[in-house]
């Protein structure tokens, strides 16, 4: 068993208070001196945003302005602040201009002023959908920021980099960039020492076969590009038992998985990689293994729906849920008494999944309706007395409307989104084409207030 299912792994340095400050102040200064203050480097995995700050530090692996989002049950809630800068107006506009004219100035910039200027970048579009502002440009742009991957200066460059490439992608999608940007994004998961630049690597071979022009062929490559990793405990890609590097390479395998037609070819293989993984020590491991699973079943049950052919995978689901009820159970020292509610939260919803053929946050908890003999009319209106379960429970807020969330496929495209937009979520799924496509399947409730009742 190797190191990654033996122990739990974490940790990263924590921030200081002037790297929490608003990436977006002196950026002139910064640009072109020598002498600005260098971006603040971190290597390891995530580490968690600081409550109460409006300005998160982007050096933040996957937790960027997460501050900005409130986490209720089993919704997540986007509901007020559109970019976390207080941008209310149109200046964030000529605000990113500059930015983008300092991305193609590198001749003229030091270190420090290339990595303000992409954090300053990643946050206007992050928290903006700016397509229209990008579209006359981000043929420049693309290739300057894979370029800053390739060969930038700075850990921080480069991973700022990452995260702008995969933004940029989000927002203006492109069917020619992948086939530039595989070499250079492979070449950073293989040969980044450190572990967050090989997360963002991954993260961004993701969303570049989906939305940059990858084929069907190479989304198949890229799905066993990952499950390569997942399969040798992140070794593959020179971090050994790495939890987070595993946890990116699971996530996204879901992601690019959900926009295939069908897996029973990839199904076999990954099935065997994912159980294995429900033997990490790591949470998020656990999870996201958990996860892909049901994913699995689910694309399973979708295929004999629509070709009627049994699938073999039934085969191994008692052993699966069999494996799955043991996590539930298990109350392990070696994990938090927060990781262990919040694993036994997802796995009781994987379980459930997998037993009533459901999708995730399914509820079987309910009401008696009214007795149909006792009730009269209003008895019948109401239900002819039978348990009324509450359903699907998992949905993410955006301003005025609720997402429903009732697939394992729409979870993973949605936790992916989270990870990547953050706080800008919200102003993303409202505005941006492409986001709205990603979530396409999913129902939407619409939040009445109090006085259009009235």
């Amino acid at each position: 068993m190797s190191g990654l299912r033996k122990r739990a792994l974490g940790g990263g340095k924590t921030l200081s208070r002037k790297a929490r400050s608003k990436p977006e102040s002196g950026l002139s200064s910064l640009n072109h001196s020598p002498n600005g203050s260098p971006g603040n480097s971190r290597a390891g995995s995530r580490v968690n945003s600081v409550p109460g700050s409006r300005y998160a530090s982007e050096d933040e692996h996957g937790s960027d302005f997460e501050d900005d989002i409130a986490t209720l049950g089993t919704s997540s809630d986007y509901d007020g602040e559109e970019d976390a800068g207080g941008d209310s107006d149109n200046a964030w506009i000529e605000r990113l201009h500059d930015r983008v004219v300092e991305l193609q100035d590198r001749k003229r910039s030091s270190v420090q002023g290339r990595e303000a200027t992409l954090g300053a970048y990643n946050h206007l579009v992050k928290h903006h959908f700016a397509q229209r502002q990008l579209d006359a440009s981000v043929a420049e742009i693309t290739p300057v920021l894979l370029r800053a991957v390739k060969s930038g200066a700075s850990h921080e460059e480069r991973l700022r980099a990452l995260k702008g490439f995969t933004l940029t992608v989000l927002t203006c999608p492109s069917d020619r960039v992948f086939d530039e940007a595989l070499p250079v994004l492979k070449a950073a998961c293989h040969d980044a020492e450190e572990a967050d630049l090989k997360v963002e690597a991954i993260h961004a071979l993701c969303i570049a076969v989906s939305y940059g022009g990858g084929s069907a062929t190479a989304a198949d490559d890229i799905l066993t590009f990952f499950l390569d990793i997942v399969t040798s405990d992140g070794q593959s890609v020179g971090a050994a038992d790495n939890a987070a590097v595993v946890t990116a390479a699971l996530q996204s395998w879901a992601f690019v998985a959900s926009h295939m037609d069908e897996l029973t070819e990839q199904s076999d293989d990954a099935i065997e990689a994912f159980m294995d993984q429900l033997d990490s020590s790591d949470t998020d491991v656990q999870t996201a293994a958990g996860v892909n699973i049901a994913l699995l079943f689910e694309a399973a049950r979708e295929y004999e729906r629509e070709t009627g052919e049994s699938s073999d995978m039934q085969y191994n689901q008692h052993r699966i849920v069999t494996r799955m009820g043991e996590i539930v159970r298990d109350s392990s020292k070696a994990v938090s008494k927060k990781g262990r509610r919040q694993r036994r939260s997802e796995f009781a919803s994987i379980v459930t999944s997998l037993e009533r053929g459901k999708g995730p946050g399914y509820s079987t908890a309910g009401r008696q309706g009214p007795n149909p003999h006792k009730g009269g009319a209003k008895a019948e209106e109401h239900g002819d007395g039978e348990f009324k379960e509450f359903g699907y429970r998992e949905k993410i807020r955006v301003y005025n409307q609720f997402v429903l969330i009732d697939t394992w496929s729409l979870h993973a495209r949605a936790e992916m989104l989270k990870i990547l937009l953050g706080g800008g979520f919200g102003s993303h799924y409202v505005e941006n084409p492409v986001v709205r496509e990603i979530l396409g399947g999913a129902d939407v409730e619409y939040i009445v207030s109090q006085k259009s009742r009235r």
